[in-house]
């Protein structure tokens, strides 16, 4: 990726952390801090006029750009969280958190959860020592994600393996058993909406894709 290309997603990623309010890579969390309000003109005074519509929306926006992943994914996600007994929310946040790229980010394996889907679709992760290049694919309990012996010498992995993510990350959930040394991460459980650091009113994710 050239720099230039770089300097554009980031300047990218930055205006709409602003636009959703939270800072989605660790470039954008100054920017947030600073200019808490949407960017544009009028971007200070947006808010004080959203209407519920306005509000479901930018939560599901929140949501989806959380996870980095497209609408039809996120609405096929809602439409199979609605079959399940649980509640419809805490049951979405669930499936997303299984996902094998937020499985890699929260073990601290990447930065970024774009930096996570890279390094999937592009080989470098194992899931039972098959390896797998498909961020959705929904990782159990049990099983064990891990950088491939092949990779682990390449600098992105020697920084992750030497814990340089983690002034950046939330601390590991108690749902991943983490040898980040080893550039290696069980699942030992399915995740509680409580332990997943995503900034989002799910309920209004939610209600969002039932009007």
């Amino acid at each position: 990726m050239s720099s230039s290309t770089s300097s554009s997603r980031s300047r990218q990623q930055v205006r709409l952390s602003r636009r959703l309010g939270l800072a989605l890579t660790p470039k954008a969390v100054k920017h947030v801090e600073d200019r808490p309000y949407p960017p544009g003109e009028h971007g200070r005074a947006r808010r004080r006029s959203e209407s519920d519509y306005a509000l479901r929306l930018r939560e599901k926006q929140r949501l989806r750009a959380q996870y980095g992943i497209r609408e039809a994914q996120l609405r096929r996600a809602v439409d199979e969280a609605k079959k399940h007994p649980e509640r419809t929310g805490d049951v979405l946040v669930q499936l997303l958190e299984s996902r094998l790229d937020a499985v890699v980010l929260r073990a601290g394996l990447a930065r970024t959860i774009a930096q996570a889907r890279q390094t999937v679709v592009h080989r470098h992760v194992l899931v039972d020592g098959a390896r797998v290049d498909k961020p959705s694919y929904r990782v159990r309990p049990g099983q064990v994600v891990e950088i491939a012996p092949r990779s682990r010498d390449l600098p992105p992995f020697q920084v992750a393996a030497a814990g340089a993510h983690r002034d950046v990350l939330p601390d590991v959930p108690a749902y991943l058993r983490v040898e980040l040394a080893a550039l290696r991460a069980e699942v030992v459980r399915r995740s509680e909406r409580d332990e997943v650091p995503v900034t989002c009113d799910v309920a209004k994710v939610v209600e969002y894709y039932s009007r």
